[in-house]
Formats: structure tokens, sequence, C-alpha cells
């Protein structure tokens, strides 16, 4: 983990030689490196010679997600959602009220922001905009997308026009909405 001003020291010390990253991209490419089957019987073999209580510990819970992995079939970077499913709009209806205008649910407010803050990343990066600008569009385009499946979870809450929390997907899984 580097703070910003400990990677622009590194970049100039090492120039070409020095590659970081951050955000779910990162985390993605770091994720598809992992070879399951290899890395289980690896740590396996570790878990054999090592002495440490704590280190054994650790090593049981790593087998334990790589031996999930190779019940399933499925693989870490499946992990990290790259398209966003939208619910059916029956779940999330447009009601007509009087004099014209609509109640709508919570989650298309959210859903929009999440659609308005993706439409906004695409034209920074076909503007060549600065990486801090990308990067800071990135963590709002991920604030958004917490929200919509779990309002108020990261700490701030979305809130309406009337400043009531907007009810999130996992609101209406549990019945509240």
């Amino acid at each position: 983990l580097l703070s910003e001003k400990d990677y622009r020291s590194a970049r100039e010390e090492w120039a070409s030689g020095f590659s970081a990253g951050m955000g779910a991209d990162t985390i993605l490419e770091m994720l598809k490196k992992i070879d399951v089957e290899p890395l289980y019987a690896e740590l396996r073999e570790e878990l054999r010679t090592v002495n440490s209580e704590a280190r054994r510990k650790k090593l049981a819970k790593r087998l334990k997600v790589l031996q999930s992995f190779r019940n399933s079939d499925n693989r870490p970077e499946w992990m990290i959602l790259t398209v966003i499913p939208v619910i059916p709009p029956d779940l999330r209806p447009l009601v007509p009220l009087d004099g014209g205008r609509f109640a709508t649910s919570d989650l298309n407010d959210l859903y929009r922001r999440v659609i308005n803050r993706n439409n906004r990343l695409k034209r920074l990066i076909e503007l060549n905009a600065p990486d801090i600008i990308i990067r800071n569009e990135k963590r709002m385009l991920q604030e958004s997308v917490d929200a919509l499946f779990d309002n108020g979870r990261r700490g701030r809450t979305i809130t309406g026009p009337n400043k009531r929390p907007l009810k999130s997907l996992s609101d209406m899984l549990k019945g509240k909405g």
C-alpha cells in the first residue's frame, strides 16, 4: 500500500521499472493472475512444513478460500463486477401523481447516478483528462455503485430531495422497500 507521495517518489526513482495501480482495475488484474490449482498445491506444501501457529492459521484460511474456488469452478476475478445488472422496470416503477408529476422508485435515482458517473468518466477518458481527475471520477463512480447496492454502508448516505435516505437494492431485498 502506497501513499500518493510514496508513489510519486518511487516513479521518480525507478522510472519505467516501476509499476503500481489502484482501484478495482488493479485488483481485477491481480485476481486474473491467480492460478488456483498450483497456488493451492503450493500452500498445502507450505502448511506441512510451517511451525508458526499464526502462519498455520493464515494458510488454513487461504486454503479454505482456494478450496471453495476449486469446488465451485469459479475464478477469483469473477468477484469483481464489470457490468451491473439492471432490475426490470416493474420492480422500480414510475407512479403517476396528480398534476402530471411522477413518484419514482429510489432505485431509479441510484441507477441514474451510476449511469451519469459512468458517462462522465468515459468523457473524461476520451478527453485525456489528468490522472488525478480520472481517479477521482472512478472513486465517485464506485461510491455510486456502492450506494446502489447498499446505501449508507460505506459512510455517506445518498438522500433524495426530501433528505430521506434512498432505498438501495439490499434494502429492497430486506423488505424495507
